[in-house]
């Protein structure tokens, strides 16, 4: 996505969600952890979850909206719907 399809106050707050990594149903984040070698030397690594920019339909505003979730939370909104996982995000206070 290039930077230049947000104003500046909405890439801001995309950029942040982009960049920290985290699912905005789930809130699934990067966890931390060592790696063990053959020898047992440890080193930190990191594992980061799949996350994706997805856009749905939602048809009681008439619009689309755009979010940043992990492969298992587009699960849940196909199991659940969309209307009711974005009105979970907002009542945890996330603006959709």
């Amino acid at each position: 996505m290039s930077h230049d399809q947000f104003n500046r106050n909405d890439y801001h707050s995309v950029y942040t969600v982009l960049m920290s990594g985290t699912c905005q149903l789930l809130g699934k984040r990067m966890s931390f952890g060592k790696s063990v070698s053959h020898s047992h030397r440890r080193t930190n690594r990191t594992w980061k979850p799949n996350i994706q920019r997805k856009r749905y339909w939602l048809p009681s505003e008439r619009r689309y909206v755009r979010l940043t979730l992990s492969t298992r939370a587009i699960k849940v909104i196909d199991r659940r719907g969309i209307e009711s996982v974005v009105a979970e995000i907002r009542r945890n206070g996330v603006k959709v």
